[in-house]
């Protein structure tokens, strides 16, 4: 949450048309959290991405670039965002390109799309590995809980 700004209040949050939100405790780094949240798009929705000039970026961030990138190849428009929080995925060689890889072909399987229709991102501690067996676990309860409405998590 940004500093100093006001604690939301869950009715003033309205439902955006073509959204839904789901999450999940999925355990990434302390148990009882919500830390998976899944983002479903509509099919109309259009989708644009703007990131860091940082030549040192994180798995997630080179994965969502690729993809935004490879939208005239793809087989359909970006059909969902996926995040995690507890660990940015960041610093993580090779694994974390392959863990952020892995993340979209889950949520892709359970939705029936595309990895390449998967935004991937993540926030929290760098230089750790992404227990990503842990995040795809908890996809289902995401998926399972996806609402117009559940935007106060």
């Amino acid at each position: 949450m940004a500093v100093n700004s006001p604690i939301p209040v869950a009715a003033d949050l309205k439902p955006v048309a073509g959204i839904r939100l789901g999450h999940a405790e999925a355990g990434i780094r302390k148990a009882n959290r919500k830390d998976v949240l899944v983002m479903e798009l509509a099919p109309t929705a259009t989708v644009a991405g703007v990131f860091t000039t940082n030549r040192f970026c994180a798995a997630p961030v080179q994965v969502a670039k690729a993809h935004l990138e490879s939208l005239h190849m793809a087989s359909g428009p970006i059909r969902a965002l996926v995040v995690n929080t507890g660990n940015a995925n960041a610093g993580t060689g090779d694994a974390g390109l392959a863990a952020a890889n892995k993340t979209c072909a889950a949520l892709a399987e359970l939705l029936g799309c595309e990895a390449s229709q998967i935004l991937p991102f993540s926030t929290g501690v760098i230089l750790e590995q992404l227990p990503v067996d842990r995040l795809v676990a908890g996809l289902p309860q995401a998926i399972a809980n996806l609402q117009e409405d559940n935007w106060f998590l």
